[in-house]
């Protein structure tokens, strides 16, 4: 009896969300339709969520109640950006993307960084394979574990009080989770930031548990790096660094800034990533909603693209996510760039191109 094949399906969670969040997602979908019509093993199916600030001005809230329910459905999540010149941040991003990061506790926020061929650095002398970096965020406490309040609000005496956050648990994990992605590197080096020497309880106890986890991993050098020392090697020595994992808001600052040294905000990716696999992880942009660009047509769409690669990655789908980071980089190598960069392309122009470039490869 001839055996039947049956081609692998994962389902994607997209919520495009706000700003250029709709126009960055639809572009990736594209992309990812024009990927899997080469017949690369696999199918999508795409389940489209409408939360966002839209969704909060007509319900009250960001997403329905049961929304995690909805999205432990999925196999990945899709995300735009969240973010509405008259809605406070603050109101925004725990209604809704830090409302999923912590639920599914994806407690490992993944950003590489590296030079796509074709894109300028504002770096002098640095260009593709002299700035290739993993940075490791804390994602699910440190200083954005919402722990403070505020009393006598209004009065000359009104306090605010934010409190950060580090466990045993939720440091050791981090650890050892950035030590594993360094021994998976071809240079086996992780860098640890702290700022120890001034915040001498939560950041202390970070370091202590990095030396502790360390010798779990003897083929893996580390070092320790201040914070504000570590902006400035990141300007200076961009050869020196490899995978980095620091806190909650210290990866989140230095994030920005390697982003925007490897060309800007508009190329660079980031994962949300339960490693336990017991939840989807979420995969997203960086560039936040950029209301000032929104329905002008004009936004860089490679993050999302090269999120995209991300999320395929982490689907067991490695072949498919380096065929569309191939044709993202010789689209950029070909100088079609968005006017962050430099350019004059629209973003359905480098989409069109990257789905040209796709139907065209060699696998």
């Amino acid at each position: 009896m001839e055996k039947i094949l049956t081609m692998r399906q994962h389902r994607i969670a997209s919520i495009p969300a706000d700003g250029i969040g709709p126009e960055v997602i639809e572009a990736g979908l594209e992309v990812l339709d024009a990927l899997t019509a080469r017949g690369v093993g696999f199918t999508l199916k795409i389940d489209r969520y409408d939360w966002g600030s839209d969704y909060y001005r007509r319900h009250g809230a960001f997403m329905p109640a049961d929304a995690l329910a909805w999205l432990r459905t999925a196999d990945a999540i899709y995300f735009g950006a969240v973010g509405d010149p008259n809605i406070p941040d603050h109101i925004s991003l725990w209604g809704l993307r830090l409302q999923i990061c912590q639920g599914l506790d994806q407690y490992a926020n993944v950003r590489p960084t590296r030079i796509l061929p074709g894109i300028t650095s504002p770096l002098r002398n640095v260009g593709p394979g002299d700035l290739d970096w993993l940075i490791i965020r804390e994602n699910s406490e440190g200083e954005y574990a919402g722990q403070g309040g505020r009393t006598h609000r209004g009065r000359p005496e009104e306090v605010a009080t934010e409190t950060a956050i580090f466990t045993r648990h939720g440091v050791e994990r981090i650890m050892r989770y950035a030590f594993e992605q360094a021994a998976a590197r071809p240079r086996r080096h992780l860098t640890v930031v702290t700022k120890s020497n001034a915040q001498r309880f939560g950041m202390v106890l970070w370091d202590e548990i990095a030396g502790l986890v360390s010798h779990d991993f003897p083929n893996v050098t580390w070092d320790k790096e201040l914070v504000d020392a570590m902006t400035m090697r990141m300007v200076l020595k961009p050869r020196g660094i490899d995978t980095v994992v620091a806190t909650n808001l210290h990866a989140d600052i230095l994030s920005d800034l390697a982003a925007a040294l490897a060309g800007s905000l508009g190329i660079a990716p980031t994962g949300n990533v339960d490693p336990s696999r017991k939840n989807p992880s979420m995969f997203e942009p960086i560039h936040g909603s950029a209301f000032d660009i929104t329905g002008k047509g004009i936004a860089n769409p490679v993050a999302s693209f090269w999120t995209a690669a991300m999320m395929l990655e982490h689907l067991g789908e490695k072949p498919a996510a380096d065929l569309l980071m191939r044709a993202v980089e010789q689209v950029c190598t070909n100088g079609l760039l968005t006017p962050d960069l430099g350019g004059k392309a629209t973003t359905k122009e480098v989409t069109r191109a990257v789905c040209e470039a796709l139907r065209g490869m060699n696998a």
